[in-house]
């Protein structure tokens, strides 16, 4: 069995026009209504015109005008209308004034949008084949919007680009409300038996998890079971380290629960924010912790640099598959794929896939890291 972790950077939906009959932008000083099919106009037209590979000056201002007039001036989500933004930048705002900054569309990926649907991106498609080519029969995905979306990209992008698709794709959503949450993707002869959400786990009466530690049991030969705890710790924009160190120790305690259970394979998988030495990550990898990371596997991969994220610096190794002795007893064998980043400026630290000719394409700031079992 191949077992795989991927932060997908939030690849799966793109605009989809909702028709409303009638509603207010917020932004609009004087408070007017406008009907939904202008609206529906005023978003179609900024698609067009952000569809063109150059802005002309003329451009520019007339899609700073439409997104002050969609309530965009300060944001990127007004009452009806959000700026999605997955790679580079369209628009700076300092001192009050809006400013488009991007000059065609090979600067940055994004749209407008009032609904999602799967969208056919180059970066979206370099997702696909990252996942192709790591092969995995059971891999977490980290930043999925939704399951209908992790379901759209696994039928409408990965099936047309690896011949072969996921038999099963779960989700359950989490606590963030950008839609960043934690899923899994298995296939024959790998099925989940049940899951378990900790969304409402708290401590001192707070909610802990950003996301969620979604718990998935999966039946193996012999009559085990694999228990996956997929995971996104609180990421360091904003930081809050005290929080991650209360998101490890609670997953400390489920994984000491499943062990008193009787559940001795056990794998913490997920991107944890934090580097091995931490001080939040103690709970899982010191204090007393049996578990084992996967980068401890003799011949483990890491592809010329010990980071995860990013340019792969040891600052950057943020991503884990973090496994229970008996689960790193079976381990023959892991790495890190590295190959959908861009790597550096101009993207030459290291190998990556021929479809991705810029930062924009790339497929993640992560890399996604795998380990094999002889299960």
């Amino acid at each position: 069995m191949r077992l795989a972790s991927y932060n997908v950077e939030n690849l799966f939906e793109r605009a989809k026009i909702l028709n409303q009959t009638e509603w207010g932008i917020g932004a609009d000083p004087d408070h007017r209504l406008f009907s939904g099919q202008k609206v529906l106009e005023e978003v179609a037209k900024l698609n067009a015109l952000v569809a063109r590979q150059i802005y002309s000056p003329s451009d520019k201002v007339e899609i700073a005008r439409l997104m002050e007039a969609l309530g965009l001036k300060e944001r990127d989500e007004s009452d009806f209308v959000i700026l999605r933004r997955n790679r580079g930048k369209l628009v700076s705002r300092k001192y009050g004034a809006l400013k488009v900054v991007a000059n065609g569309r090979d600067d940055w990926i994004g749209w407008f949008e009032l609904t999602t649907e799967a969208i056919n991106e180059h970066a979206t498609q370099n997702t696909a084949r990252v996942i192709r080519n790591i092969d995995a029969q059971i891999m977490v995905v980290v930043e999925a919007e939704n399951r209908p979306s992790l379901v759209m990209f696994n039928e409408q992008i990965l099936y047309p680009i690896a011949n072969w698709l996921y038999d099963h794709a779960l989700l359950i959503d989490g606590n963030d409300s950008r839609g960043i949450d934690v899923g899994l993707f298995t296939r024959a002869p790998y099925a989940v038996d049940f899951m378990r959400s900790h969304v409402d786990d708290r401590v001192d009466g707070k909610l802990v998890f950003n996301r969620d530690c979604a718990e998935y049991h999966i039946p193996l030969p012999e009559n085990r079971s694999l228990v996956i705890l997929a995971n996104h710790f609180k990421s360091k924009a904003n930081d809050d380290k005290a929080l991650r160190k209360k998101q490890a120790k609670r997953v400390r305690e489920i994984y000491e629960h499943l062990r008193a259970s009787n559940i001795d394979l056990i794998a913490v998988m997920g991107d944890l924010n934090d580097t091995p030495d931490s001080d939040p990550l103690a709970p899982l990898l010191r204090d007393g912790s049996d578990l084992k990371d996967a980068s401890e596997i003799e011949g483990f991969d890491f592809a010329g640099r010990p980071g995860t994220w990013g340019d792969g610096d040891a600052k950057d190794k943020i991503d884990y598959i973090l496994m229970s002795p008996a689960l790193f007893r079976l381990a023959r064998g892991g790495g890190i794929y590295r190959e959908g980043v861009w790597g550096g400026k101009d993207g030459t630290l290291f190998p990556h896939l021929p479809e991705i000719t810029n930062a924009a394409q790339a497929a993640s700031d992560h890399a996604a890291i795998y380990v094999d079992l002889d299960i």
